[in-house]
């Protein structure tokens, strides 16, 4: 058992981020965030934006995988690194995913703030619930909360509601 030093609850071993406050329960020390305040992102002129205006589509040349969004057909590359957290950002939120769904109706679906987790190992994708109020499916079924699942090209994703189909290059 792993016990969180933000909260101090006591976690199943090989928990990544506490069931009870969200906070990294391993590697600590390589995460490095900030936080970004409303003002700041006015001031870089991103006021009045949608969605579709702050993630614009670029070629993901390097990408070694996309996550499409079957509602709205945005593409998200999975490129520059192995691992990568997924969720939905609040306000006051200590810890903030890798990958923000938030632009995507994610509080709507039943996105929880720190939802899963998808990783590139060698030539398999791994992607793991991380213990979310209302669960992750692959292709229908329904994973164990910390538990790895094996994922191949083509295989939808459904975070809550929001729905997505993983796609590996070299698959």
């Amino acid at each position: 058992m792993i016990v969180c030093s933000n909260c101090k609850h006591t976690n199943i071993d090989g928990t990544m981020f506490c069931a009870e406050c969200g906070a990294q329960l391993v590697g600590r020390d390589i995460l490095i965030t900030q936080n970004i305040t409303t003002e700041q992102l006015n001031s870089k002129g991103t006021d009045n934006k949608t969605a579709s205006d702050m993630y614009q589509p670029f070629d993901g040349s390097d990408a070694w995988g996309s996550l499409h969004l079957l509602d709205t057909g945005q593409v998200l590359p999975l490129s520059a690194r192995l691992e990568f957290t997924m969720g939905r950002i609040s306000e006051g939120q200590p810890i903030m995913p890798d990958i923000d769904l938030s632009p995507y109706q994610a509080y709507a679906a039943g996105v929880s703030r720190l939802h899963a987790v998808i990783k590139r190992d060698g030539a398999r994708i791994v992607f793991m619930d991380l213990g979310s109020a209302n669960g992750t499916y692959i292709n229908g079924k329904r994973l164990a909360p910390n538990a790895e699942q094996l994922l191949n090209h083509g295989d939808i994703i459904a975070l809550g509601k929001l729905k997505m189909q993983i796609l590996v290059k070299n698959a």
